[in-house]
Formats: structure tokens, C-alpha cells, sequence
């Protein structure tokens, strides 16, 4: 029972739909990356590399017999280090992409935060603190100088 009570806290918290949610743009996305290598970067590679298709590339270990009405006796052996080099593309695209991602994300949040931009809506509570900040230097500053005095 400790379990089910432990599960329907964590799915009542909002952090199954959170897991849901970031899934299904992740396969989405994952999808738009796969269209952007096959379909975009990988016909001018492989027209710099003289139409050289990276995904029938592979190493041979074994050729494939066959008797004479060409039936397969023994199928092909072989590494296909087209598909990782491939795969590596497909894995720096998206790398730099989530890097922009979150490059621009930290940007809009710095922007956010700072009190002094005035071209931006500052969030309620952040406003409050600022306020808070700043009332509490000048009473820093007037109970420093009556010191002084």
C-alpha cells in the first residue's frame, strides 16, 4: 500500500506529466534531427565526398555464399561503420542543438532576474526582493552614518 501511496503522490506532483510531456517532444524531436541528417546534411557530404552514401558503407569480414540458383547458404558478415558515422552526426546535431536551446533559455532567464531591465516584465516576487534589497541597503546606509555621527 506504501508504494501506491508513493505513486499517486508523484503523479499527483505533476512529475509523471512532466515525464510524459518531455518524452513526446523528445521523440518528436528526435524525428526532426533524423530528417535534418538524412535528408539535409548528408546529401552534400556525400556530394563533397564524390556520392559516397555513409549508410551502405561497411567492412566485409565475410562475403555472403550462395549456391547456383542463388539462394543464400551463408548470409554476409560485416561491420557497417557508415551507420555510426551516421549516428555521430545525428548525435552532434543534437548536441548543438540542445546547446542553443538552453544557451538562448539562460539568456531569457538572466534577462528576467535583472531588476535594472526595464524592458522586460520582472516576476512579482523577484520585484518584491529587489525592493526589499534595496530598502534594506539605504537603511544600512542611514543607520552606518547616525553612527558616525
Amino acid at each position: 500500500m506504501k508504494l501506491l501511496k508513493e505513486f499517486k503522490e508523484f503523479a499527483v506532483k505533476g512529475n509523471m506529466m512532466d515525464m510524459a510531456i518531455g518524452i513526446i517532444i523528445g521523440a518528436s524531436f528526435n524525428k526532426v534531427i533524423d530528417v535534418l541528417v538524412k535528408f539535409v546534411l548528408m546529401p552534400p557530404l556525400s556530394l563533397l565526398t564524390d556520392d559516397v552514401n555513409f549508410d551502405n558503407k561497411k567492412l566485409i569480414l565475410r562475403e555472403a555464399l550462395t549456391d547456383a540458383s542463388g539462394a543464400i547458404i551463408t548470409s554476409e558478415v560485416a561491420i557497417g561503420y557508415g551507420a555510426l558515422i551516421t549516428v555521430l552526426i545525428d548525435f552532434l546535431v543534437i548536441g548543438f542543438t540542445v546547446f542553443l536551446v538552453v544557451k538562448g533559455m539562460n539568456r531569457l532567464r538572466t534577462r528576467a532576474h535583472d531588476s535594472k531591465d526595464k524592458t522586460v516584465t520582472t516576476p512579482k516576487d523577484i520585484q518584491l526582493l529587489s525592493d526589499l534589497k534595496e530598502l534594506m541597503e539605504e537603511q544600512n546606509k542611514m543607520l552606518k552614518s547616525n553612527l558616525e555621527n
